[in-house]
């Protein structure tokens, strides 16, 4: 079924974005139908996080939400499979200077998932050397996929999370950039409580443990999906002062303060399929559970 999954993803990879963007938005609007476990957690995230929307608003929030995913989905076979011209259409970069101003100081970009991750990390790559990590699934095919398409420009080394951060200090000292995804709930270990939108979420202490180590700035970095078919937007945010702080709770906390509000700049597009608070503080439940 994946293979079957990733040859139309390689067939649609020639048309036109902009149809590329509706056959997407209908994709969504039938996962949105048919997927009743994700649509679930969809809701649950939307509910902890805007409690304040009408049940009918979250509603089309998520619908968003599934048609601004399964349009990425759809738009990766053009990073997978498309030339570096047209990758480099695709997506457009802004903020550069932010990096460039730091003049060869180790950087991390910091990239929350958003749909449109991959987009920007695959388009800097085109360009810059940059280093990235990656978490292993049960599917090798899936992994040889993304691995191929996060390294096809010969510019970057994939970090399997599970292994740890040792090889990605090395390579920061090296004067190696690295676009570093801190921001899913990965479980307790070497995680913080930290609020997001209000409520506890397990926060991995990467971001400051790495910078720490490696003498190294943090440069955030967040891909936009424009409407219809005009592609996206990667855009770098000047570098944070005072970061890492010798604060990892502190540290966690200000982290997920920016992608909140980044979240609220462009709600449909955060990455709300993943089961964001389901490591909870001792004595709660995991709310994603029937």
């Amino acid at each position: 079924m994946v293979r079957l999954g990733l040859a139309g993803i390689w067939l649609l990879h020639f048309l036109p974005l902009v149809l590329l963007s509706r056959l997407g938005a209908a994709l969504g609007a039938l996962l949105y139908a048919v997927a009743a476990p994700r649509r679930r957690v969809v809701l649950l995230n939307l509910q902890f996080c805007f409690p304040q929307l009408a049940e009918s608003e979250r509603r089309e929030l998520a619908r968003a939400h599934f048609r601004a995913f399964a349009r990425s989905i759809f738009e990766h076979g053009i990073l997978w499979w498309g030339s570096k011209a047209r990758v480099q259409k695709l997506v457009t970069i802004e903020g550069l200077e932010h990096w460039r101003r730091l003049d060869g100081k180790p950087v991390i970009l910091l990239a929350p998932h958003f749909v449109g991750l991959d987009m920007g990390g695959i388009r800097l790559a085109s360009e810059y050397r940059l280093n990235s990590v990656y978490s292993r699934t049960k599917d090798a095919v899936f992994d040889r996929l993304l691995i191929h398409g996060r390294t096809r420009f010969g510019q970057t080394t994939l970090f399997a999370r599970q292994d740890g951060i040792r090889s990605m200090v090395k390579t920061l000292k090296k004067g190696e950039p690295f676009y570093y995804l801190p921001d899913m709930d990965l479980g307790i270990r070497d995680s913080v409580f930290a609020p997001f939108f209000g409520k506890p979420a397990a926060t991995i202490t990467g971001l400051s443990r790495i910078a720490q180590l490696a003498g190294a700035a943090i440069v955030p970095c967040i891909t936009r999906q424009l409407p219809g078919g005009a592609g996206y937007v990667v855009r770098l945010y000047p570098a944070w002062t005072d970061f890492p702080s010798g604060d990892l709770e502190a540290d966690a906390c200000r982290m997920n303060a920016f992608i909140e509000e980044r979240v609220r700049e462009m709600p449909a597009q955060y990455y709300w399929l993943h089961k964001r608070f389901k490591t909870r503080p001792e004595g709660e439940a995991n709310p994603y559970e029937p």
